[in-house]
Formats: structure tokens, sequence, C-alpha cells
């Protein structure tokens, strides 16, 4: 597993006891190279395909046949829009099976950001968020000024940066937002241990066909009856499993919850 933030902590140990697995950390090379959450290098393709990049490399360090590794994204919310969301993956290749697995967990998150006129503000910020448990990234000006202070872990350090990113800024306003790196955010972290749980869950259930590993959900089925007029709504009323080697597939009905909630309803909450 290549990663320079600290995820075989959180990854190793649940795989060593759901799977009976060692994952050996590799080092050697710089995954912010990858893209970072800052905005200094963009990701390229999707988070599937970094995490990807980031199995490949690994294995290519270790010279091993099978490779883990994770990557998340934030953003808002897939149902308001309204809250800060964060959705983890991880995959697993085996070029040993020459199958590939993922696991994914995602849920609210602690991802904020405040444009702070003085120091009151940023301090209140930085209790909202949880500091100094939850690191944080300073910057002057705006979001995307590229003088970046990460790895903020204390109050003096926070101080510090905040001092010399105001006089840097020529509005006076510092930018402050939580470090959303694995090893700087306890809450996002959590995540991974989810996504890591659903990697090992995934890797557990053989195909009924050829019992490969990886026999998973690979879509779902909408049409759940909504719970007050009993209409198709666009909530999973179905599960479609899939093996990641063979073709075969089986259709699951999904059995709680039995109605969809009527603010889900097109019909009843248009």
């Amino acid at each position: 597993m290549l990663t320079q933030h600290g995820k075989e902590e959180i990854v190793a140990p649940l795989l060593r006891e759901l799977l009976g697995c060692r994952v050996e950390h590799v080092t050697g090379y710089d995954t912010d190279l990858l893209g970072t959450f800052t905005g200094e290098i963009p990701r390229q393709g999707s988070q599937l395909d970094a995490a990807r990049k980031k199995a490949r490399i690994g294995m290519e360090l270790s010279g091993l046949t099978l490779g883990v590794a994770s990557e998340g994204t934030f953003g808002p919310d897939p149902i308001t829009g309204m809250f800060a969301w964060n959705r983890e993956m991880l995959v697993w290749i085996d070029d040993d099976l020459d199958i590939e697995v993922t696991g994914s967990a995602a849920g609210a998150t602690n991802f904020a950001h405040r444009l702070a006129v003085s120091w009151e503000d940023a301090e209140e910020f930085a209790l909202a968020v949880g500091f100094p448990e939850h690191w944080v990234v300073v910057r002057p000006e705006h979001e995307r000024d590229s003088r970046i202070r990460k790895g903020i872990r204390d109050w003096s350090g926070l101080r510090e940066a905040y001092d010399v990113a105001r006089a840097e800024a020529s509005n006076g306003r510092v930018f402050i937002e939580t470090d959303v790196r694995a090893h700087a955010n306890p809450t996002r972290r959590d995540m991974i241990a989810l996504a890591a749980r659903d990697l090992a869950r995934n890797l557990m259930s053989l195909c009924p066909a050829c019992e490969t590993p990886g026999f998973h959900t690979a879509t779902r089925v909408c049409g759940l009856p909504c719970e007050e007029c009993g209409a198709p709504t666009r909530e999973a009323r179905a599960e479609v499993r899939a093996c990641v080697k063979c073709a075969h597939q089986e259709t699951v009905e999904i059995t709680e919850p039995k109605a969809a909630p009527a603010g889900r309803c097109d019909l009843c909450n248009p």
C-alpha cells in the first residue's frame, strides 16, 4: 500500500483482522503528484483512476502482485447539496487472479472554510471544526492563493500562520480551511476505515458461479414504492450483484425499508 499520509495505520489492522493478510507499507513516491485537495496539483481522471494509479505504483515499487490504495473526494451531499460530503474508495488489484475489487463509504464530514477578517474570527472557526485534533490550512487573501501553509496542528502554529498570512494579504483577510489529508483529519480516517471494511466484505463474497472473490453490488434498481401513494420512486428496490471475473449476475430484492419516505417521491413531493 503506497501512501504518505498514514492510511496504512487505518487499513492494515482491519485487513489483517478481517482477511488475515499483511499490508506492506510502500514509500518512495510523492502521492501528492497525483493531486492535492488544496488545488496546487489537480487530480487527473476519476477517483477510481487515481486509486488504481497509486496501487500500481505501489506494486511496481514493492515487486508484489497484490496492491491496495485509497482515494477520497469532498463536495456537497448528493441529496440536498447543503452539507459537506466525503466519499472514500479503496481498490484492491490482484494480478494473480486478474481481478480488481473496490470498497467504498460515504457520509457527512468535517470539511469547511472561512475568510477570516480577524484573529477572533479565525479562532472561532478553528474551534468549530474541532481544531487542533482536526488540522487546518491557511493562506492569505482568498481560497485560490498559492501561498499555502499546511500541517497546522497547534494554537501557536495557527497564530503564527495567521499573522504571516494577514501581513501578506493585500485585503487584510486570511482564508482558513480544514486540512482533509488522512493523517490530519480524524473524521476522514473514520470514513476510510468504513471503506476498508466494505472492501473486506466484497473480497470475502465469492461468486456463486466461479468462486472468484469480489461478488459485489454493481448497481441498484430504482422503484421502491412511496409510503404514502405507492408510486415508484427513485429509491432502490433491488441490487444487482455481479462477479468481477465472469459474467454471472444476480438481482436481490431489498427487504428493508419496504417503502420510501414521501419526501423522496416525485408525486407527493414534486
